[in-house]
């Protein structure tokens, strides 16, 4: 197995346990590129929805190729 998926299996992994062992989950997301990974993780260990509620960071950041691909 690549090094690569490995390491999405790993976090895909850490999640969902996350989501088991923790009654009060929630991530944090920025609309930025680390943030947004790890919404597509979370997407992907649960198939297609994400059940853990987001929280949105706002960084002060207006980066207008930010707020295109998130809306």
């Amino acid at each position: 197995m690549k090094h690569l998926e490995r390491l999405e299996d790993q976090a895909i992994y850490i999640l969902r346990e996350a989501y088991k062992h923790f009654d009060n989950l929630c991530m944090l997301w920025s609309i930025g590129k680390d943030s947004t990974v790890l919404l597509w993780l979370a997407r992907k260990a649960f198939f297609g929805h994400c059940p853990i509620p987001l929280v949105h960071i706002d960084t002060t950041y207006k980066i207008p190729e930010m707020i295109r691909q998130a809306g």
